[in-house]
């Protein structure tokens, strides 16, 4: 690994929860190093490790030392078979990266899992096809996009060379997923002409709302005869940089009935806020940022929610999370980033910008 790769991989002790959940969204090892102030190696920090903190309620600002792998695996530069040693260490343990560390435990250099194999031995690939539809709610009107859904549904507007809708579903597409089901309603024969003229790598069907919209959870009961698997919700106004198979294999683990996927975001307050006790003032906290973990509106459900909504009903999702919960497990998947949306017009602009600079 260069040296300019090998300093991004390495954090102090001191480092916060947040600060490495920034630097593992842009780095390739997927694992951090955590050394002391004699920079010996003393951990090691993926983004499991990290989902895992914040699921137990650890805070942004918890030091990585209170959360990192305190044994990790090496090999040492003195050890002449350790690139067979880190080869072995990859494939039977499921690993990234290993450490190599000199004489005095410090990481003179790090071995990646793709300088042994061409693909991971352990991890699902996005050339492996996935049968679990995925479900994109895309019969709304689209009024935070208004005036152009006046002329234009949501699912159609252009992002980028391609529509809405198109860029969603070749998103996922990347990581395997071939098998879309589209719920209709405003302006649908015209998203339905753009369906039958245009030819996708993938399947495409539809089902069609009544007169009534049902919410941005009801017309799934429109598709319960055609799913008999887990499978994928996504709104249509959200585009999500996320491994999906990764997400299922995730949502398997925890056995839960819905699987909500959630995204850091830094929010800051515009005003001073004020801390007020008995009518007095106490301080005052000049446009306050906060941590906080956002629904991103994209889900993995098992078929037995069908059972919770009635045909035709009207519902929305957080009343259909909220039945869920009581019948079954609601987890949650956290990531720290690639989460654009586009929605409304000016965040609309701004993920426009930020992916076209994320692919650069």
């Amino acid at each position: 690994m260069r040296q300019e790769e090998l300093k991004n991989v390495i954090i102090s002790a001191d480092t916060s929860l947040k600060t490495a959940m920034k630097t593992l969204s842009i780095i390739t090892a997927r694992v951090l190093f955590v050394v002391n102030e004699e920079k010996v190696l003393i951990g090691s920090l993926t983004d499991g490790d990290i989902r895992r903190a914040i699921l137990n309620g650890f805070g942004f600002e918890t030091q990585v030392s209170d959360i990192m792998f305190k044994k990790p695996r090496y090999v040492m530069l003195s050890d002449k078979a350790r690139l067979e040693s880190a080869k072995q260490m990859i494939q039977e343990e499921k690993l990234y990266a290993i450490p190599v560390l000199d004489d005095g435990k410090r990481v003179a250099d790090v071995l990646l899992w793709y300088d042994f194999f061409e693909k991971h031995p352990h991890e699902p690939h996005a050339s492996e096809q996935v049968s679990n539809p995925v479900v994109i709610m895309a019969g709304g009107k689209g009024e935070r996009l208004d005036p152009f859904t006046k002329i234009l549904p949501k699912p159609l507007i252009p992002f980028g060379d391609k529509p809405i809708i198109e860029n969603i579903m070749d998103n996922f597409n990347k990581h395997g997923l071939v098998n879309f089901i589209l719920t209709l309603n405003y302006r649908k024969e015209i998203i339905k002409m753009y369906l039958k003229e245009s030819k996708f790598p993938y399947n495409v069907d539809y089902v069609e709302e009544g007169d009534d919209y049902l919410g941005t959870a009801g017309s799934l009961s429109l598709v319960s005869g055609k799913i008999n698997e887990t499978f994928i919700v996504s709104n249509c106004d959200v585009l999500l940089k996320c491994d999906m198979k990764n997400v299922l294999l995730w949502h398997k683990g925890e056995k839960a009935l819905i699987t909500m996927i959630g995204c850091h975001k830094e929010m800051t307050i515009p005003y001073g806020t004020l801390e007020v006790d008995g009518g007095k003032l106490k301080s005052i906290n000049e446009k306050p940022t906060y941590d906080m973990i956002i629904n991103t509106g994209v889900y993995i459900m098992e078929p037995e929610v069908f059972k919770l909504i009635k045909k035709g009903e009207k519902l929305d999702m957080n009343h259909l999370i909220e039945r869920a919960g009581k019948s079954g497990k609601i987890s949650v998947y956290p990531v720290c980033g690639g989460w654009f949306d586009i929605g409304q017009w000016q965040e609309y602009k701004d993920s426009l910008y930020m992916l076209k600079n994320s692919d650069k």
